[in-house]
């Protein structure tokens, strides 16, 4: 039995003989192998059962064909109560077996049944992808720079920081004489190459005298150097702009027409794809794929996502741009103007690598913090990857996390209005001596003072509460409510890396720390909103009242002290306000 150390990448489970086999794909640091593949065959997928009557539940349990029941504790609702945990031998069986299962007179909800395999494994071991796994088992073979091992036993995570990963980015260019590309009738002549390792290549149908550019003879060829090069670069990470909508999904029409087979996984699987959010993304197994256009859009407020427009707003730097109906003209005059197109799309490669390299990171450290796949984390609205990070924390600490909610449910929540925070409109006019009063997190910092949290909700008179002003909603002081301490703990994880960057000199080390402060503080200032989104798993409409009106509240109550130490103020929002001294 040998032990191999490597940074997670990716996750997936295939079917072996009708038993579940999940493969963790990662990089070794160090090793002779430059890839591996760890396959644990032990797991087994499960969901809860909460009864009516737990004697009554089990017989009736009993009378199916399960892998393995056994009782529980778990909390709920900021209580304890029994529960069966149901195992079973195949993800697959879990929806059928919900459908028989509900339906039992003792059954009163089925809990956790929507949570998938590879991501409850994630949880349940407690490792994240972008951290370094460490596992034990036997070499079934080392081949093609991968190393594929059967575990024994579960892996072990070791918290550090995110080595330095090979990042891959690549563009292609089409000839389309007849305007939008199609296709099914257009044909790829250029795909540009970038890493952030120094390797820059052009791969052309048409010969140019260029250091940078490879000549093929035809379009089937391009394709068969583009497999190529992935597989020898062997890159981590793999950075398109628009290739979930646009690059992948041509290059695999035109290689099926082309009779290519698109091998670019790290075990030799075919580019697919899956469904994420309203579209489809396309992944390689073993290397994670990211669209940075997609990805831009959510983080990033522009008038135009061009990567023209979004690297003049990171570098402050023009760089060189063809019109895309213009390719062809381009391509066709040749001399001069074909290299300009040859070094405009490896512009485009090179320009994807060097905004890659800026907002990565942060995307990397949402990963481990939440503890889901970078590929899917990369998509996620901040509102789905704070609930992932939920689910993570609710195993921790033993909770049932709440279903979903109806498609009736949702319905009725959307049809809800919450007051938002308050808003004094700015006094117009030129003033001077202004100073700006800011409250820390403000929200997160409510919610934890006031433990707003639905399993925090009073009902018992006797009990000690806080009282949220306009509503009355009322919250138990004690004990401490499921979301706050989630929230406590990353806000005081912020403050301690904050601390770490003052006491740093270490110019390298402050920009990784920095990194992973902007990512904690991206998460709490997400979790106070969620609380009325309408499919917020632990949605609460007297939590969103109460945080909203403590707000205002505090805001309000600062802005009359202020104006009895001489201030006045001048506008207002949210979480802090504007004032000039009068004297």
């Amino acid at each position: 039995m040998i032990t191999k150390k490597f940074v997670l990448l990716d996750i997936d489970y295939v079917t072996r003989n009708r038993k579940p086999v999940i493969r963790l794909f990662g990089k070794i640091l160090g090793d002779e192998y430059e890839s591996i593949i760890a396959l644990d065959k032990s797991f087994r997928p499960y969901f809860y059962v909460v009864p009516h009557d737990m004697g009554d539940c089990i017989d009736e349990l009993n009378t199916l064909n399960l892998l393995k029941m056994e009782k529980v504790l778990r909390n709920d609702g900021g209580t304890s109560i029994g529960v069966l945990k149901v195992t079973l031998e195949n993800p697959p069986d879990i929806p059928k077996y919900r459908e028989k299962i509900k339906d039992f007179p003792s059954v009163k909800e089925i809990r956790e049944h929507d949570i998938p395999f590879y991501r409850r494994y994630l949880i349940d071991k407690g490792i994240s992808p972008m951290n370094m796994v460490e596992v034990q088992g036997k070499v079934l073979s080392a081949k093609s720079g991968t190393c594929k091992l059967e575990m024994e036993g579960s892996p072990k995570v070791f918290e550090s920081d995110v080595p330095e990963l090979k990042f891959l980015s690549f563009n292609i260019e089409v000839y389309n004489p007849q305007g939008m590309p199609q296709a099914d009738r257009d044909p790829i002549v250029i795909i540009s190459f970038s890493t952030n390792q120094g390797f820059r290549k052009v791969i052309s149908t048409k010969n140019c005298l260029l250091s940078f550019v490879d000549t093929v003879p035809d379009e089937k060829s391009l394709m068969e150097k583009f497999v190529e090069i992935v597989q020898n670069e062997n890159p981590d990470i793999i950075l398109g702009y628009n290739s979930d909508a646009f690059d992948f999904p041509y290059l695999q029409e035109r290689a099926r027409q082309l009779g290519v087979t698109l091998n670019l996984g790290v075990d030799g699987s075919k580019l697919k794809f899956t469904r994420v959010g309203m579209g489809n993304a396309a992944m390689i197994r073993g290397r994670v794929h990211i669209d940075l256009y997609s990805n831009l859009r959510r983080y990033l407020q522009l008038d135009s996502y061009t990567l023209e427009n979004v690297y003049k707003e990171f570098f402050r730097e023009e760089k060189l741009d063809i019109p895309g109906d213009e390719i062809y003209r381009y391509w066709d005059a040749g001399g001069e103007r074909l290299k300009n197109l040859l070094y405009y799309s490896l512009d485009d490669a090179v320009a994807v690598t060097e905004i890659g390299e800026k907002i990565l990171p942060l995307n990397m450290e949402l990963t481990r913090i939440v503890g889901q796949p970078l590929f899917e984390v990369a998509r996620m609205a901040s509102g789905r990857y704070v609930e992932w990070y939920l689910i993570k924390k609710s195993y921790e600490y033993g909770n049932l996390v709440p279903n979903k909610a109806s498609p009736s449910e949702l319905s009725r929540r959307e049809d809800i209005h919450v007051e938002g925070s308050y808003v004094k409109e700015p006094i117009q006019g030129l003033h001077e001596n202004i100073v700006y009063f800011d409250f820390r997190s403000l929200y997160p910092t409510v919610i934890i003072a006031k433990n707003i949290s639905p399993d925090s909700l009073a009902s018992d008179d006797g009990e000690e509460y806080y009282v949220a002003p306009e509503y009355g909603h009322r919250f138990r002081k004690t004990p401490q409510g499921f979301i706050p301490s989630a929230i406590e703990k990353i806000l005081e994880d912020r403050i301690r890396i904050k601390s770490l960057m003052k006491e740093s000199d270490d110019i390298s080390q402050i920009q990784v720390l920095d990194v992973q402060q902007q990512a904690l503080k991206r998460m709490a200032n997400t979790i106070y909103g969620l609380y009325n989104h309408s499919t917020f798993r632990w949605y609460s409409l007297e939590c969103s009242e109460a945080i909203t009106s403590w707000g205002r509240d505090f805001l309000k109550k600062s802005m009359e002290d202020a104006e009895k130490h001489g201030f006045k103020p001048l506008y207002a929002d949210t979480d802090g306000f504007f004032v000039t001294y009068k004297d």
